[in-house]
């Protein structure tokens, strides 16, 4: 069976965001940035093409926008693709506190990074890290990164194939 297309443009999105990390670690900014760049608009497009609550794409064109030297445009969109989206989804409720977050809209970014526990561990110690930046809390930040860092370290496998 052929993969659908937003199938294909979410392989080639986590295939470009892969490539940044690298261009990252080998100290490229400029390559990752463009890829970076690259893997949002692919992030984007994969959205446009796929179900309705395929939220996570939209978290990847966001991390892609930021890592990229912007987000601002990503997360103008994020807010006005997810108006009435889904309250109950941790990723929906994920990818709308990082588009407040960097919009400046920190009571927003308080507000959604609050529900994005019911996600599990993972979306709970990430929700821990947005709630702490909308804070201004650097204490309470340090902590949450501090998790966040000790969960990637312990794992196997990573998305894009590049251990962070």
């Amino acid at each position: 069976m052929a993969p659908r297309k937003h199938q294909e443009l979410l392989t080639a999105a986590i295939a470009r965001e892969g490539e940044a990390q690298q261009a990252l670690i080998s100290g490229d900014a400029e390559a990752a940035r463009a890829a970076f760049a690259q893997a949002a608009e692919f992030y984007r497009r994969s959205w446009e093409s796929a179900h309705a609550t395929a939220y996570g794409r939209l978290v990847g064109m966001l991390k892609s926008g930021v890592l990229a030297g912007g987000g601002r445009a990503e997360a103008q969109y994020v807010r006005d693709a997810l108006a009435g989206a889904d309250a109950s989804s941790a990723t929906a409720s994920y990818a709308r506190a990082l588009a407040s977050l960097i919009l400046g809209e920190d009571e927003e970014a308080l507000t959604w990074a609050a529900s994005m526990g019911a996600g599990g561990e993972a979306f709970a110690r990430t929700g821990e890290a947005i709630a702490a930046l909308a804070a201004r809390d650097q204490s309470r930040y340090e902590a949450a990164l501090a998790a966040i860092v000790r969960d990637f370290e312990q794992r196997a496998e990573h998305l894009t194939g590049v251990a962070i």
